[in-house]
């Protein structure tokens, strides 16, 4: 039976403190809502029980993305759409966002929010196992203040927080310390999206090369794996994890992290799956992470092995594709023996902070104009021979985006382009991997309103986002 609209009380304070003094007077009488993408749907069912309604969506308080030295802090307003579309977000936390991705479709990515993810309280809550992996903590707020509790100890049971009446979850926030970490994630369900979860995993590894009787192999150093619909709660499986830390990676060690992730989970039958099905598929994902970043981890050695013993000019030549500066591209070769790829990234972005300005302008040469990935340099600049073909190459699949637009975004494109050349002189500089073709103009047309110094530090700043990116890929070719 489909609910009245005339039984409901709906009220929007204009601001965080507001919503806070008024569920400080009635602290069960009301129902904190943002997006509402739960709601509308109990709503249509005529299972909604609260009749009080406290809208806290788009409170500025709530809605904000900050990045701090040590973490990020995303507010709990912050929808999927912001998680997805955020620089930082996207490439320190991809597990998140690749659950965002899974949540619904485009309309509820745009309206479901992160906090009401969390304190829905659902066990197959997509994003959720990614917070575990990532170690996060949660601030509350009330009118006596805040709070900070790790995640882990968040959710008591099913549907049960710790969280009090009067309370509301102003942010999550996640340690930047996972860089250099493999990470896995997979959603089981009837669909990739708009479906609730069999299963989901979200998982992330580090791991060390070592020897051992003479031969070398890959050894887990950090496991961090997190499960969603199998338990009562989202829930980490931390005996797995100590199953494999410190071990070879191997078939042997996947046969019994498999036995130990079954082993930690208490699924249930219902409509969507059954118990024994669950348990399967949750120990074939484990297996499936550990022989990915078995796999992934030897590929990087054995990169890191070949570069290590080139001669310094062809090392040099190796990794100008990354970053078009001969200085740079020294410097790293320097710093030779490098063992790992988080090893390198770090002694790529202190190369970075050392260079002079007309460094980075040559690094900045080697690029194409936006759009124009697949042409030749033009006039003026002075590419380096070596690095051509391959920059080109990963030109073209990092603006891909681009390249399939209509006509008229093409034409702004250019336009805006031509425009910063006459400005600053030289061409526009953006980390366009994951970005629209319409974000990539906006980005252009904000950066237009730079001085020439802050906009210098802000193309090298992409320019050292592009290169992390590219340094990846070339461990993996």
């Amino acid at each position: 039976m489909r609910s009245d609209p005339a039984e409901f009380e709906f009220v929007a304070p204009p601001s965080l403190q507001a919503a806070l003094t008024l569920l400080s007077t009635q602290p069960k009488a009301w129902l904190p809502i943002a997006g509402g993408t739960d709601v509308m749907v109990q709503f249509g069912a005529g299972t909604l029980a609260a009749r009080k309604l406290l809208s806290i969506w788009n409170l500025p308080e709530l809605r904000r993305i900050d990045i701090l030295p040590d973490h990020v802090e995303i507010g709990a307003g912050s929808t999927y759409s912001d998680l997805r579309e955020h620089e930082v977000v996207g490439r320190e936390f991809p597990l998140l966002v690749r659950a965002a991705s899974w949540t619904g479709g485009v309309a509820n990515q745009n309206r479901g929010t992160i906090g009401g993810n969390i304190v829905n309280a659902s066990p197959a809550g997509d994003s959720l196992p990614a917070l575990l992996a990532y170690d996060s903590d949660l601030i509350l707020v009330s009118v006596r203040g805040e709070r900070r509790i790790a995640y882990c100890d968040f959710h008591k049971g099913y549907k049960q927080m710790d969280l009090a009446a009067d309370e509301l979850l102003r942010a999550v926030c996640l340690p930047r310390r996972f860089s250099s970490y493999f990470s896995y994630t997979r959603k089981v369900g009837a669909r990739r999206a708009q479906a609730i979860s069999k299963v989901c995993i979200a998982a992330l590894g580090r791991v060390e090369e070592k020897t051992l009787a003479g031969a070398i192999h890959m050894s887990m150093e950090d496991a961090r794996i997190a499960v969603g619909s199998v338990a009562p709660t989202p829930i980490r499986l931390t005996e797995t994890e100590r199953v494999l830390n410190g071990k070879r990676i191997d078939e042997s060690l996947v046969i019994l992290a498999r036995k130990a992730a079954v082993a930690e989970i208490r699924p249930i039958s219902d409509i969507r799956s059954t118990a024994s099905y669950r348990a399967a598929v949750v120990g074939n994902l484990v297996g499936e992470f550990l022989r990915m970043i078995g796999e992934a981890g030897s590929t990087v050695s054995r990169a890191l092995a070949r570069w290590n013993g080139l001669p310094p000019g062809e090392a040099e030549n190796e990794l100008l594709p990354c970053f078009g500066s001969r200085a740079w591209a020294r410097a790293m070769v320097g710093r030779r023996p490098v063992a790992s790829e988080a090893e390198l990234l770090a002694i790529a972005d202190e190369s970075w902070r050392g260079l002079a300005t007309q460094d980075w302008e040559e690094a900045f040469r080697s690029h194409p104009r936006i759009g124009e990935s697949g042409e030749p340099r033009r006039e003026g600049t002075s590419p380096t021979p070596n690095i051509a073909a391959r920059s080109v190459m990963w030109s073209a699949k990092e603006q891909s985006s681009v390249a399939s637009v209509d006509d008229g975004v093409k034409l702004a494109l250019a336009d805006a382009n031509l425009e910063y050349e006459k400005r600053f002189g030289r061409i526009f500089i953006v980390c366009a991997t994951g970005k629209s073709a319409a974000e990539i103009l906006a980005n252009l047309r904000k950066r237009l309103q730079n001085d020439e110094g802050t906009e210098l530090r802000e193309a090298a700043e992409q320019q050292r986002q592009i290169t992390q990116i590219r340094l990846k890929k070339w461990l993996m070719e």
